[in-house]
């Protein structure tokens, strides 16, 4: 089998209402779809997505840069293919939009690994279970009012979520307390609560945030500094009961590394495009297993089953329905868990209409 074509669309999907965070004002998410044709007739997808369409062309470039060491190549060789693109982009640096256009290239060759084997990713990865649990993670938004919070959360649960996260990051310690109370009195105690302060808090004031927060026992208290402060990290995991996940913002098992190095965080949270792709996530997985640590991949909830599903330490899937309008299947939640997709590949596949109804460029 060879790769024959590397073809791409660009889209844009609203989000609406616009979401905030601590750090984040967003109205849409835009990707750059990425399809790999073969000589067999099987076509491998992937996507890299930034939020809104802004510089969405440029990871289309970078993508279209990439074909000259794909194309011609067997997919199975996935592991060569990786490498040859790590190599091709050394130049212009291995973080970044780079590994975003990676990233949506090899996910799109194990598609059709997967594809080729009439297999579901997470079997040829080698199983581990055949369902996992996971978390409502497209709401309770720091834009929403207290009032919008308690309806929304009671609104997870109804759709069959038994865990939920929430954002912090109001300028007054107390309003993000009085919110997560709130949150907390809504879904009773047996329903996991998450918060996430998107890197917007100091150290001193994660620290004090969090002693107040450790009353509503939170499953974790995701990024209360900037990612790239694993010494800030590694002070609020040493004072905190609560864990502390963190790892989104990094980038390769270089990063994550430096992050265990630093005991920068109780739960790693690899990205599938920082990662440069399901090639590496499985390595970094691997690496955190090593050091008895926890995974909970970052969104790209489709196509991180296959993760989810052959890890024995990710615990959580994030379901974050962003993306959902693009594919023909969806992800059942039942008693707030989500099944391992039976389908072949990632398991997800593109609807063409859906595909020209939000295109761009």
């Amino acid at each position: 089998m060879k790769i024959t074509a590397l073809r791409t669309a660009m889209v844009e999907i609203p989000i609406e209402p616009p979401l905030k965070t601590s750090i984040h004002q967003i109205g849409s998410v835009g990707c750059v779809l990425v399809f790999l044709d073969t000589d067999e007739g099987i076509t491998g997808e992937g996507y890299a997505f930034t939020l809104s369409a802004e510089r969405l062309d440029v990871i289309d470039a970078l993508v279209k840069s990439l074909a000259h060491v794909v194309v011609g190549r067997d997919p199975f060789d996935v592991e060569a293919i990786w490498r040859g693109m790590w190599n091709d982009i050394h130049f212009v640096g291995r973080a970044g939009l780079t590994n975003f256009a990676m990233a949506a290239i090899d996910t799109a060759c194990w598609d059709i690994v997967g594809k080729a084997m009439d297999k579901p990713l997470y079997k040829i990865f080698g199983g581990c279970r055949d369902k996992i649990k996971t978390y409502a993670s497209g709401g309770l938004w720091l834009s929403l009012s207290i009032d919008e919070l308690v309806v929304e959360a009671k609104g997870f649960i109804d759709q069959g979520f038994r865990a939920m996260k929430a954002r912090l990051g109001k300028p007054c310690i107390e309003e993000d307390v009085e919110r997560i109370a709130a949150v907390r009195a809504a879904i009773g105690s047996n329903i996991d609560l998450m918060a996430d302060a998107n890197q917007g808090l100091t150290v001193d004031h994660a620290i004090r945030l969090g002693r107040k927060l450790e009353a509503f026992n939170l499953v974790w208290f995701e990024e209360p500094v900037p990612t790239h402060d694993h010494e800030g990290h590694a002070m609020i995991a040493a004072v905190l009961d609560t864990p502390i996940a963190s790892g989104e913002t990094e980038y390769t098992h270089q990063g994550i590394k430096r992050m265990i190095d630093a005991k920068a965080a109780d739960i790693l949270m690899p990205d599938l495009q920082r990662m440069a792709g399901l090639t590496e996530f499985r390595k970094v997985a691997a690496l955190a297993e090593a050091h008895d640590l926890p995974i909970s991949p970052h969104i790209f909830s489709e196509q991180s089953l296959a993760i989810a599903g052959s890890a024995p330490n990710c615990t959580y899937l994030e379901y974050m329905p962003w993306f959902e309008p693009l594919y023909n299947e969806t992800m059942a939640v039942e008693d707030g868990m989500v099944a391992m997709p039976d389908r072949p590949g990632v398991g997800f596949t593109f609807d063409m209409d859906a595909v020209e109804r939000y295109r761009i460029g």
